[in-house]
């Protein structure tokens, strides 16, 4: 890791919100995935206040971060949860200047869904959409989807949603891997106002992921949920050529840690113009953000 401090802060655009609150909303089965499988901290299960999660990002170099109102499976499934909107929202007013928030995207939920997205960007400031395809086993070409699309296109405001494969969350709770990155490209092709984020490198399918981004103007990778040191060369190639404007940094915390990430990041082969585009003007770009945001 460079010794030089950065002179900018970084945005993170994937992070889940940790408290007590939140976590008390969330499924059983989080502890034993986030700290087995995803190698999370045993001590973060406990929970961390929003007055902790900040300190953890000052002390890392992260100025501002996307809090995710995450939806999660169809009802009656092991792992169906829903975060409320509201403790996002109240997070987000207790910190203004380091918080933002993404309201989760539930396709079961029809026009309810889509009445709860709008009122989330228009009465709670929310700036865009999030979505985990593979927790309802629905491809994101999926025709349940594009009522959402289509009012993110009319409230202007992207969506992010992971590509890659799913993960086995527990025991009971398995889904298929719907999320390779090609069925972007239907998305991408009716709805090309739409910024689309694909989250989670896109691992295994990182080079499609890559084609996806190079094809379409309006859509983009999230780097989050897997270690920068793992990364795909040609995904660190990119970053640093044709692709400097088409990546965004995050984490999904706690699945990374926000300084070890940080760190990983900056012991890359990256140069330091392409190093402040995917820690911080793309994202401020994409979601249309002030350019003194998490300063």
């Amino acid at each position: 890791m460079s010794a030089e401090p950065l002179d900018y802060k970084a945005i993170d655009a994937v992070v889940n919100i940790w408290t007590e609150r939140a976590l008390s909303c969330r499924p059983d089965w989080g502890p034993q995935f986030f700290s087995g499988k995803m190698k999370a901290k045993q001590g973060l299960m406990a929970g961390l206040t929003l007055e902790q999660m900040v300190q953890r990002m000052d002390e890392a170099g992260i100025g501002h971060g996307f809090l995710v109102a995450a939806k999660s499976g169809r009802p009656g499934l092991p792992g169906c949860y829903h975060m409320p909107l509201e403790v996002v929202a109240d997070a987000v007013k207790e910190y203004p200047t380091r918080f933002s928030g993404l309201c989760g995207i539930d396709p079961f939920m029809g026009m309810e869904g889509v009445r709860q997205l709008e009122y989330a960007v228009k009465e709670l400031g929310f700036i865009g959409a999030h979505l985990y395809p593979h927790w309802f086993e629905l491809a994101p070409d999926h025709a349940k989807y594009y009522p959402f699309y289509t009012k993110c296109c009319e409230l202007g405001v992207p969506v992010q949603m992971q590509v890659g494969q799913s993960m086995n969350y527990s025991p009971d709770y398995r889904c298929r891997s719907v999320g390779q990155p090609i069925k972007l490209d239907p998305v991408a092709c009716d709805f090309p106002e739409l910024k689309l984020i694909g989250i989670h490198v896109g691992i295994p399918w990182t080079d499609e992921m890559i084609a996806m981004c190079w094809k379409h103007d309006n859509v983009f990778i999230g780097s989050d949920a897997h270690s920068p040191k793992y990364w795909p060369e040609s995904f660190v190639r990119y970053i640093d050529s044709y692709g400097s404007s088409k990546v965004m940094f995050g984490t999904d915390f706690p699945v990374l840690d926000f300084a070890r990430t940080m760190g990983e990041i900056r012991d890359l082969p990256i140069r330091d113009s392409s190093l402040k585009k995917l820690l911080r003007d793309n994202v401020i770009e994409v979601y249309g953000l002030p350019e003194d945001i998490g300063t």
